[in-house]
């Protein structure tokens, strides 16, 4: 199956807005709760990856990554590594070549989260080298979304401080989404190219 190329601004604006489909957001904060967070998604199939970072409006000055997202299908985890750094557990995870993770434009968060902490990353698959396969031409996740699925991804939390002490519900359900959705465009492509394979 081939789905349009490219997809307008306007033409995202007029679609239903996506809301988080999932049954549970849970903000990481502590070890214990990271390695909690670990038991679960070692058992996922499929992982969806994310990062969100504090946004800088001064020129030449970059923030480190504040958030890192991992989604299973009904669950994600927000895990403030601003505040609880990179525990075992997670680079665990996320050197896991076992683990199946999927996210969009992994080098920028890859680089990112080096700031933080040296690790190797593996079992990751980039979205934007895949999507090409089924004619997507437009690489941000918003517009792969609106072309797949037909809906809007709301990006009003995107320039928030992702440093705050506290996480809002907005914020919360905007970056389990952003995860959310890596997975999701995922398991829509294996279909589509299965499908286009018979």
């Amino acid at each position: 199956m081939n789905y349009q190329a490219k997809i307008t601004k306007e033409e995202i604006e007029s679609l239903p807005v996506l809301s988080y489909p999932g049954r549970q957001v849970t903000v990481v904060e502590t070890t214990v709760a990271m390695e909690e967070a670990y038991r679960v998604l070692v058992q996922s199939p499929l992982i969806g990856f994310d990062t969100e970072t504090k946004p800088s409006f001064v020129k030449g000055v970059t923030n480190k990554v504040a958030l890192v997202q991992l989604s299973t299908a009904d669950h994600c985890y927000l895990i403030r590594v601003h505040k609880l750094g990179f525990p075992k557990a997670l680079v665990a995870l996320l050197s896991d070549a076992r683990l199946l993770k999927v996210g969009l434009s992994l080098r920028d968060d890859f680089r990112a989260m080096s700031r933080r902490m040296q690790f190797q990353p593996a079992g990751f698959v980039d979205l934007q080298n895949e999507v090409g396969k089924v004619g997507i031409e437009d690489l941000s996740l918003q517009k792969i979304y609106a072309i797949m699925f037909g809906k809007k991804i709301s990006k009003s939390q995107r320039l928030t401080n992702w440093e705050a002490s506290s996480l809002t519900e907005p914020q919360q359900f905007y970056a389990a989404i952003d995860a959310w959705a890596c997975m999701d465009i995922w398991q829509q492509l294996k279909r589509d190219l299965c499908l286009t394979n018979q």
